[in-house]
């Protein structure tokens, strides 16, 4: 089955670029598409996609406010939104990330990282654009965490405290596993065990607890 995703810019010829972009790409289907952040919550939670991929910066309702509405901690069956920019030190990219943003990719990002992005969102992971995810996230945490960073439920292995840094410096699965000679569903069940050790949603969420905590 296809991965259904929503894509959300002010923008027409950005969002109309997207979405012919997704559509071109196996195993990918736009089934909708908005012009600013209210209209794309309106469409999101009435189509219930499989990804979002949301602006961050949008007429009527931000791209922050809109991830938040969506994906936020207080929602009860959060959609997986990837937000998109053209800076990479955006400002509220941080707090995208905060508001339950799985990831982001920059404007200029190539098919097939948007490709990989909204396959890896829909499959639960994360994926941030690898050039800059040490910035993004090192900016994150110099920026000082809103609340402390909270303790492991139980504290980590050594195999986990391993695949933490991997994950913070934006390796996919399978990169992890290529790197440390291990299969990918052995990666799977230690960053399952992290995110319920650390109270993670997602990826991102481990990756700024391990900035937040001074690992990276």
């Amino acid at each position: 089955m296809s991965v259904r995703v929503v894509v959300a810019d002010d923008q027409e010829i950005v969002r109309t670029g997207l979405a012919m972009i997704l559509d071109a790409q196996p195993g990918i289907e736009v089934v909708g598409q908005a012009p600013d952040g209210a209209r794309a919550v309106e469409l999101a939670r009435r189509l219930r996609p499989d990804v979002c991929l949301f602006d961050i910066r949008m007429p009527v309702l931000d791209g922050i406010e809109a991830t938040r509405r969506l994906a936020g901690p207080d929602v009860d069956d959060p959609l997986a939104v990837v937000v998109i920019t053209t800076f990479d030190l955006d400002e509220y990219v941080y707090a995208a990330l905060r508001a339950g943003a799985k990831g982001f990719l920059l404007k200029n990002a190539g098919a097939a990282l948007l490709s990989q992005a909204v396959h890896a969102a829909a499959g639960g992971d994360a994926l941030i654009a690898p050039s800059v995810t040490a910035r993004l996230l090192g900016a994150f945490a110099r920026s000082g965490p809103v609340t402390p960073p909270v303790a492991p439920a139980e504290a980590l292995t050594y195999r986990e405290e391993q695949i933490l840094l991997t994950v913070a410096r934006g390796r996919t699965n399978g990169e992890i596993a290529e790197e440390m000679h291990i299969s990918v569903s052995t990666v799977k069940s230690h960053v399952a065990s992290l995110m319920t050790k650390l109270g993670a949603r997602n990826r991102v969420e481990i990756a700024m607890w391990a900035y937040e905590t001074g690992r990276l």
